[in-house]
């Protein structure tokens, strides 16, 4: 895969940096591992909260310290086709490590008191008006954020103008990228911050995650649909991530890189959805689907802003055909076996019938 590496320290450390292109073979893989399947037709989230066929399982740390899992287009059945009772986007709640024995074990959904039908999180058009007047098929939730400073939640989502084909390979198109919060923890409001899309489908900030690292959140950012392009990083102080003048990205000027400069992609290649995290040691985690291989992939570095390492294959398309997701478990560690990866699938008979649509948990290694 041809892509753009840092060479060198942060030039916040005083350390020029080069962008040259370079080929990179993916690190040997040691492919994580199944460890069960956490949403489907016949597991207790389809009786307890009608959530039998999902899309994604982000997990993020709430502002109580648990762990919220975000789904997009969600069913009350295993096959989204039939559309019945379609919700997106929808939260399950876990205080369980997925390390435990047992593996990931949901206790409750977001806005629902005791066992119950979960539903939306917020607004949702559903092939009709969003909040502003413009058309939107669904919105999709990209990642969570909370703050235990004040307890409100933040979720970024992209807002789906349809599920084509589109421009650039691309395999959707958003309309624009957006934020919505949440003060109790269960209702959710959409502001008006929109990061608009553009005609071609390229705009690089559609599809984010964010890892907070003391008074900065970090947002890495690639195109909506699984394209080629470039991942971008800007960061924003936790507390002014309403202002969008406040964010600042990381960019190369032709001699280094820092801070407060137009971002400049620090990856290219065509990805799927980006996971990233900090985990407890200070390794920063990357996880997201090399859409040109088939595979969940992982990269690790010392920091948002420091060189990240070549590609390393967790999750093959061998072990799980139409794979996708891949995202990291924020309790993850870089012991053996203790990285966690909330992977979906969506796969369909020659007829164009789904035979499954859900998300595992794997356990892998950094």
């Amino acid at each position: 895969m041809k892509r753009r590496t840092m060479i060198g320290a942060a030039a916040g450390a005083g350390l020029a940096a080069l962008v040259i292109p370079e080929v990179v073979a993916p690190r040997a893989a040691q492919a994580a591992t199944f460890r069960k399947r956490l949403t489907g037709g016949d597991l207790d989230t389809a009786w307890r909260w009608q959530v039998a066929g999902t899309d994604l399982g982000i997990p993020y740390v709430l502002e109580n310290g648990s762990i919220g899992y975000l789904f997009g287009d969600t069913f009350s059945t295993p096959w989204p086709e039939t559309g019945q009772d379609w919700r997106s986007p929808v939260m399950l709640r876990s205080n369980i490590h997925p390390g435990a024995a047992g593996g990931v074990v949901f206790d409750s959904a977001a806005r629902v008191a005791g066992d119950g039908r979960a539903p939306d999180l917020m607004y949702n058009g559903h092939n009709g008006s969003d909040p502003f007047g413009s058309f939107e098929v669904s919105v999709i939730p990209n990642d969570g954020i909370g703050f235990p400073e004040t307890g409100r939640q933040l979720i970024s989502y992209m807002s789906i103008e349809n599920w084509n084909a589109g421009p650039r390979n691309s395999m959707w198109k958003s309309r624009y990228a957006g934020l919505a919060y949440s003060d109790n923890g269960n209702d959710f409001i959409r502001t008006d911050l929109r990061w608009w899309n553009n005609g071609d489908n390229s705009d690089p900030f559609q599809m984010w995650t964010m890892q907070r690292d003391g008074d900065y959140v970090y947002v890495f950012s690639v195109p909506a649909g699984r394209q080629d392009g470039g991942m971008m990083l800007r960061r924003v102080r936790w507390d002014r991530m309403f202002w969008p003048g406040e964010y600042e990205g990381w960019g190369w000027n032709g001699s280094n890189w820092d801070w407060g400069r137009p971002p400049t992609p620090i990856l290219t290649g065509r990805f799927g959805e980006p996971s990233v995290r900090r985990l407890a040691d200070g390794t920063w985690v990357m996880a997201y689907l090399n859409a040109a291989t088939g595979n969940i992939v992982t990269r690790r570095a010392t920091g948002p802003d420091r060189v990240w390492t070549a590609e390393k294959v967790q999750v093959s398309w061998l072990q799980e055909s139409n794979l996708y997701g891949g995202f990291i478990h924020p309790w993850s560690t870089t012991q053996s076996g203790g990285l966690h990866l909330m992977v979906s699938t969506w796969k369909r008979n020659a007829n164009g019938q789904t035979t499954a649509y859900h998300m595992s948990q794997y356990a892998g290694t950094v």
